[in-house]
């Protein structure tokens, strides 16, 4: 492990334990609060539960009765060619379009499919668009600020002052996300890489305990990648995660599980190697 390596894990690790010691989570759990507050039981080792999602528009069905587990605190990786129904389902998930018919459950108590979007945000479910939305106008700190789980209205968030735990946990994300040295500058003079990079703090301010991560490597140089490979495989463990791609070279550098979806459908799932030999899967995306 290099440096910068060991340097990441540290600061995911006082990260993560900070977030297990305090906030409303742990102590809505303790209690036996709200699901949507105390976040999802995962006591089965499963996170995500979707089984016969189906979605039609117009007559097409995007999803097709699509059944998909992920497992807690594990990094897959969703493949397959256009049209097949991953952005589809990460819509469903997050709850910006309801299925047809089927099931979608985070953990074992929260149904995804009777909450809005920003009930399942609040639930710990964290999505990252292909294309980096930040605030180009306003600091990487301020950025990660203005992310920050709980009640922040943009005018407390640009001018209150930071407790120490808060401005504490910044620094950790700074670090984790590789942007220490830029924490002044306008997110806008970021290169691609970095603004992925900043979203990917942002919603870990959010402490979330999902990640749908779509195309994290489009247009970014071979050492963003490189970066990003790193920064996604320390994540894994304490976050779970879904990264949707295309570049099978980046595929190859973080899976341990693949799915490959094809027409709405799960058609092959299991290692990179099994996965890649598979003739269906060649004959409808790697051999493309």
């Amino acid at each position: 492990m290099n440096m910068a390596s060991a340097r990441l894990r540290a600061a995911l690790a006082r990260l993560s334990g900070r977030s297990r010691s305090a906030g409303p989570a742990r102590v809505g759990a303790m209690l036996g609060g709200d699901p949507l507050v105390t976040g999802p039981d995962a006591s089965h080792g499963v996170i995500l539960y979707l089984e016969d999602i189906t979605v039609s528009f117009d007559g097409f069905k995007a999803l097709d009765a699509l059944t998909l587990y992920i497992e807690a605190g594990e990094l897959r990786c969703i493949i397959g060619p256009n049209g097949a129904g991953k952005t589809t389902m990460m819509d469903v998930i997050t709850g910006k379009t309801r299925p047809d018919q089927g099931s979608a459950w985070f953990g074992q108590t929260i149904d995804l499919l009777a909450h809005t979007e920003p009930e399942i945000a609040q639930a710990g479910i964290g999505r990252k668009f292909q294309k980096p939305t930040v605030f180009e106008r306003h600091s990487v700190l301020e950025n990660l600020e203005l992310s920050m789980a709980g009640d922040r209205s943009v005018w407390r968030g640009l001018f209150a002052r930071l407790s120490p735990l808060e401005r504490e946990r910044i620094e950790e994300v700074l670090e984790i996300i590789a942007l220490t040295g830029r924490r002044h500058e306008p997110a806008g003079a970021l290169s691609h890489g970095q603004k992925q990079w900043l979203e990917i703090g942002m919603l870990l301010m959010q402490n979330p305990r999902l990640l749908l991560v779509d195309e994290p490597v489009a247009g970014m140089t071979p050492q963003e990648t490189e970066r990003t490979a790193e920064l996604l495989t320390a994540l894994a463990g304490r976050h779970s995660i879904v990264v949707v791609e295309h570049d099978m070279d980046f595929v190859r550098s973080i899976a341990r599980r693949v799915t490959v979806l094809h027409e709405g459908r799960v058609l092959a799932d299991g290692p990179m190697e099994q996965v890649q030999a598979d003739p269906k899967v060649i004959e409808v995306y790697l051999g493309e």
